[in-house]
């Protein structure tokens, strides 16, 4: 299968992500991992890419097309794919259709990650990370540390991060919708986009996604 997963922020888009790909058997390919590889082994792709973030510049749309080009390519990504976080724009969508229609390939679906906006804020600016290690993270509600403000791992102090306020979350949720939201309208015209709540445990959304996915190709 061949999908692209789409949400806003705080939509859990990795989390599915990885685990939708492993029950899929296909690979993850998400833009973060993109940019690592490309500037890790030094591409000509990569070094651009450095070159605009170093300068502090967003990252050209032919750049991030090129990457996801090129990893499409590889063999493991022969027989599907999922994209997360690609394309982030409408120009992006029309750019990976044209990539498809050359290679004699199509989407098989647009999975949809739905998630009230109160409740995108909620989780995110409810974060709390560690200073000592920042594989330890706690949230105020859904799991808070035994001591306020402690890590229960190693002691350390909790803090939120500044891309995490609530405020830079509704900035974020706000470049989504002008931005990436437009791809769902686009994809829908095609007849792909699949809707699914993103709201519950970890594996309820998956199976959920899974049970939408089986039956938008039945």
């Amino acid at each position: 299968m061949r999908i692209v997963l789409v949400g806003p922020p705080g939509a859990g888009k990795g989390t599915q992500a990885a685990y939708l790909a492993k029950n899929l058997s296909i690979p993850h390919i998400s833009t973060g991992d993109l940019f690592r590889a490309n500037i890790s082994q030094g591409t000509d792709l990569g070094k651009q890419a450095r070159a605009f973030m170093d300068a502090g510049r967003l990252v050209p749309d032919e750049v991030t097309i090129g990457m996801a080009k090129d990893r499409m390519s590889q063999s493991d990504a022969v027989n599907g794919f999922l994209l997360d976080g690609f394309p982030r724009n409408v120009g992006q969508a029309e750019a990976l259709d044209v990539i498809l229609k050359e290679e004699g390939v199509k989407l098989d679906a647009v999975l949809d990650l739905e998630v009230p906006e109160d409740e995108v804020v909620k989780r995110i600016a409810g974060r709390r990370i560690c200073r000592n290690d920042s594989a330890h993270v706690f949230h105020v509600t859904y799991n808070p540390p035994k001591a306020e403000g402690v890590c229960d791992a190693c002691g350390g102090e909790l803090y939120q991060r500044d891309d995490d306020s609530e405020e830079t979350v509704r900035t974020r949720l706000e470049v989504y919708h002008t931005e990436t939201e437009p791809i769902i309208d686009y994809y829908r015209a095609q007849g792909l986009v699949v809707t699914i709540s993103a709201l519950g445990k970890v594996t309820e959304v998956t199976e959920r996604a899974m049970e939408a996915l089986k039956s938008d190709q039945g």
